[in-house]
């Protein structure tokens, strides 16, 4: 009895000891770890500081700069002049497109160019559950009350686009869209070709850096009672 009593005794003795042991190699472990970690992160802090003063580093980072200016040059003097000609004729070129695009977003009012982007490609899709698809996201985003990037339409127009959102074709939103293309034709592409962004391209001068303002009161329906609608067409 007395040696059962010793040899349980010793076993609990032992088991602390054992916790310890353990304790201590998973403890030292964590230490080596923290250790590694730490020596890591300075040879990385070491690497990114020997790159840096690295000529070649600069002259990458000055390589993508000269790149986005070369992509701003690129345009000549007689495509920018051809854009003046007509809204359609700004549009259908890409660079056009993109610099049209650049001067909205200073006037805070690309929603109206993305709008009909967005109306563009709809237009191309074939599959009807893509078609219902894009419908819904294109609605959501500029056309319901509220959306994130609610384009201007008079009370005629949404209701055409709302009626028709709910078994939408790929004529869901041609109102919506010609009354937009109408708005930007009459009201924002005039500014645009007074803008120093356009002037620069036809004179050939060099771009300078664009400065946002603040957004300018959007036209209204009923503001543009001399332009002749056709939403009569979609009724």
């Amino acid at each position: 009895m007395e040696t059962s009593l010793v040899f349980f005794s010793q076993l609990n003795m032992c088991e602390p000891k054992e916790k310890t042991f353990f304790k201590l190699i998973y403890g030292s472990g964590k230490e080596e770890t923290s250790k590694e970690a730490k020596i890591r992160a300075k040879e990385k802090r070491n690497r990114l500081s020997v790159l840096v003063q690295k000529p070649e580093f600069h002259e990458d980072t000055l390589s993508s700069r000269s790149g986005q200016l070369a992509k701003e040059t690129r345009i000549s003097p007689e495509e920018a002049v051809i854009w003046g000609e007509s809204f359609d004729k700004l549009l259908s070129h890409k660079d056009g497109l993109e610099t049209f695009t650049r001067f909205l977003k200073t006037e805070f009012s690309e929603e109206n160019i993305e709008f009909w982007i967005a109306c563009e490609d709809f237009k191309k899709s074939k599959d009807p559950q893509q078609i219902i698809h894009k419908a819904k996201a294109i609605y959501e985003k500029f056309i319901q009350n509220d959306a994130p990037q609610e384009v201007n339409l008079d009370f005629h127009t949404k209701e055409i686009v709302t009626r028709s959102i709910t078994q939408p074709t790929l004529h869901s939103f041609d109102a919506a869209q010609s009354r937009v293309y109408q708005l930007m034709e009459q009201d924002s592409y005039t500014r645009f070709l007074k803008s120093d962004i356009y002037l620069d391209l036809i004179e050939g001068r060099p771009q300078r850096p664009t400065n946002l303002r603040r957004r300018s009161r959007s036209f209204t329906y009923n503001e543009f009672q001399d332009v002749k609608s056709d939403v009569a067409i979609w009724l």
